[in-house]
């Protein structure tokens, strides 16, 4: 496979994942049974003062992820610049290439200790097919 169709592939795949990543993140505060309900509570309600604001931890969760949201929109809009660039500027591509696929790598062992396995399958795939997009045009050149 070209390519620029393995990078396309991985950016629609991190834009999907970004999307089920803000649905999920969404929902957070819908509680599930009595034991969740009171963290829920616990996180939402006690704030503390950090840094000359006074947040709760539920706050704190909120903005981490929503950043994460930003961060993977980021990612998939900078895969399919990359994959724009392939046909004129392929080494400019690899270039881009190189630090994205290490961060989906490094998001992907994230999410496998800390999330679940399909976080983790997505940003580990779509980390795969960069590496060998990244390679196939090394190969190129």
């Amino acid at each position: 496979m070209k390519p620029v169709i393995l990078i396309r592939i991985g950016s629609i795949l991190i834009l999907i994942h970004a999307v089920l990543h803000t649905i999920g993140h969404l929902s957070w505060k819908t509680p599930a049974n009595a034991a969740y309900n009171e963290v829920i509570k616990q996180m939402t309600g006690p704030k503390f003062p950090v840094m000359g604001a006074s947040r709760s931890m539920g706050e704190f969760f909120d903005g981490y992820g929503f950043f994460v949201t930003l961060a993977l929109l980021l990612v998939a809009w900078f895969l399919w610049m990359a994959s724009n660039l392939i046909e004129n500027n392929p080494g400019i591509a690899t270039r881009m290439l190189l630090p994205l696929t290490v961060f989906l790598f490094g998001l992907g062992i994230v999410e496998i200790i800390f999330f679940f396995p399909f976080a983790a399958g997505i940003s580990l795939l779509a980390a795969i097919l960069s590496l060998i997009a990244m390679f196939q045009l090394m190969q190129a050149d």
